[in-house]
């Protein structure tokens, strides 16, 4: 092969992995709840952070009682089912959570005072499906347990903190109530926040007002352009060759 085919054919190629470079269609949804074992009377033993793509919109927390918006797309969504269904689910899943810490045993000797549990609720859509829902465990800080909510698979960090993973296995209830927040719930809240979140994206209009061209379709004309710079260099590589033949010939006259 000619230097210059093997020229073309990698502008082609180069092209065609630039094309597929169109901005990612992942999302996710994150709540990051803090609880407390013990906690006097109107003080505080739970808060909760929501985000989008790692942004936050929400914050709740058992002093206030309160879930407060945060961002644009807080008060975007105030008003919507979403929205309302997420509130009230916080404050339960709180009080659920908060059930579990007595089983939890620790080291004794690394252990002072009641244990903080840390759970981050995760789920992922991406191409308009569910791609992921996980729950990440952490006790005073630490990571100790991740568990995948679709595939129902565990992974211990840290084996000195047992309780969380029996408790789990045991109490099939409370398994299925976080399985269902995790891949049902979390997704379908994701995909209605994604309806606002992603009109603000959108980058705010200048004057004159000039339509953005469509990723897609941008690729498609780099595409194109491509393959016509393709086609012309195999077209001067024949007519290249061509004359050459032709000056052999007739020197051979």
């Amino acid at each position: 092969m000619s230097l210059a085919q093997t020229t073309g054919h990698l502008l082609l190629i180069l092209l065609l992995i630039e094309a597929r470079k169109t901005p990612g269609n992942a999302h996710s949804l994150c709540l990051d709840l803090t609880v407390k074992s013990q906690s006097r009377h109107g003080q505080l033993w739970c808060q909760v952070q929501g985000s989008v793509d790692t942004k936050p919109f929400l914050w709740y927390d058992s002093a206030s009682n309160k879930v407060k918006l945060l961002g644009f797309l807080g008060k975007e969504v105030n008003d919507t089912k979403a929205w309302t269904e997420i509130s009230q689910t916080l404050v339960e899943a709180g009080r659920e959570l908060r059930m579990v810490l007595p089983v939890i045993k620790l080291d004794k000797n690394e252990t002072r005072g009641p244990p903080t549990l840390q759970v981050k609720l995760c789920c992922q859509r991406e191409a308009e499906q569910r791609s992921g829902a996980s729950l990440h465990f952490s006790l005073d800080g630490q990571t100790a347990l991740l568990l995948d909510t679709m595939s129902i698979t565990w992974t211990v960090i840290d084996p000195g903190a047992t309780g969380i993973k029996e408790e789990w296995e045991n109490n099939q209830e409370l398994a299925e109530y976080f399985r269902t927040i995790s891949t049902g719930d979390c997704s379908y809240w994701l995909r209605e926040f994604l309806k606002y979140w992603e009109k603000m994206q959108l980058p705010e209009p200048t004057e004159p007002i000039i339509m953005a061209p469509d990723i897609s379709q941008s690729a498609s004309i780099r595409l194109v352009s491509c393959i016509i710079l393709l086609i012309i260099t195999q077209l001067v590589l024949i007519a290249s060759c061509h004359e050459y033949y032709e000056e052999i010939r007739d020197h051979s006259r």
